[in-house]
C-alpha cells in the first residue's frame, strides 16, 4: 500500500493496540489519537505512551509511528451519568444496556478524530469497534459506523473510511490476531502494558493481564484469553 496514512482512535486498551499493530502492518504511516474525558479509567492514558513507544519498536521496515494527539473533552463528563465518568455501581440501566455506555462517545471520537485527520492530511481512520464482544453498546456496530463514515464525507467534502478490523471477531481470536501480527512480542506488550479493566485497577496480575478482575472489561478480557489458549492447545495437539 504505497504512500499510505491512517489514523488510530487509541486508547491503551488490548483492542485499540492490535488495531495499532494491524494499522502499521498496513500502512506506510500511522498516527493515533486520544481522548482525554474524565474516564474513571484514566490510567489508560498513562499506559498509552508507553504501549506506543513499544510498539513503535516492532513496526515493520518502511512503516512509521508518527504522531499522537491526545485530545480533551470534558464536556462528555459533564453531560454523562455513566459508570465510567462517575464513581457508581456496575449494573444494567433501564434500557437494558449496561452504565457502562457512554452514550454518543464512539461518535464525537470519530468526529474530532475525522477533523484531526482532515487537517493532518489522513483520510483512513482506524478504531477497535466491534459488535461481536460489545456489551450491546450501539455505537460499537458496523451499521453505526460505516453511516458515521458516509455522514463524515460528506460533511467533509472529502472521502472518509473508516476500518474495523477487530468489528466480526470475538475476543479470543483478537488474541489470536495480536499473535499472528507481532508474535510473543505483542502479546507480552498486551499482557504487561495495555489497560482494559474499568475500573483503573493496576495492583492485580492477571494471567490475561493487570485489572481488578471483576468488571466486565476484566471478564471479557479473561474469557478471551482463556478461550485463545484453550484453542491453542487444541491446535497443538491435532498437529502432534
Amino acid at each position: 500500500m504505497a504512500d499510505s496514512s491512517a489514523l488510530v482512535l487509541f486508547s491503551g486498551g488490548q483492542d485499540s493496540t492490535v488495531c495499532l499493530a494491524w494499522a502499521l502492518n498496513r500502512f506506510d504511516r500511522v498516527e493515533t489519537v486520544g481522548f482525554s474525558y474524565g474516564q474513571r479509567h484514566n490510567v489508560e492514558l498513562e499506559q498509552r505512551r508507553i504501549v506506543r513507544e513499544k510498539l513503535s519498536k516492532l513496526a515493520p521496515s518502511g512503516h512509521t509511528l508518527g504522531d499522537d494527539t491526545v485530545l480533551d473533552l470534558p464536556a462528555l463528563q459533564s453531560i454523562s451519568d455513566t459508570a465510567l465518568t462517575r464513581e457508581t455501581e456496575i449494573t444494567f440501566a433501564a434500557t437494558g444496556l449496561p452504565t457502562t455506555f457512554v452514550p454518543g462517545r464512539n461518535l464525537l471520537f470519530l468526529t474530532y478524530a475525522a477533523a484531526l485527520g482532515y487537517r493532518r492530511g489522513i483520510a483512513t481512520l482506524v478504531g477497535g469497534m466491534c459488535e461481536t464482544d460489545f456489551s450491546g453498546y450501539p455505537d460499537c456496530r458496523n451499521d453505526t459506523i460505516q453511516a458515521m463514515a458516509q455522514a463524515l464525507s460528506l460533511g467533509l467534502a472529502s472521502p472518509v473510511t473508516i476500518e474495523t478490523p477487530l468489528m466480526f471477531i470475538d475476543k479470543a481470536q483478537t488474541w489470536e490476531l495480536a499473535a499472528k501480527l507481532g508474535g510473543d512480542e505483542l502479546i507480552q506488550i498486551i499482557l504487561e502494558d495495555t489497560h482494559t479493566c474499568y475500573m483503573g485497577d493496576r495492583s492485580h496480575r492477571h494471567p490475561w493481564g493487570y485489572g481488578c478482575g471483576t468488571c466486565p472489561a476484566c471478564d471479557l478480557r479473561a474469557k478471551g484469553w482463556a478461550e485463545w489458549q484453550a484453542r491453542t492447545r487444541d491446535a497443538a495437539a491435532a498437529g502432534a
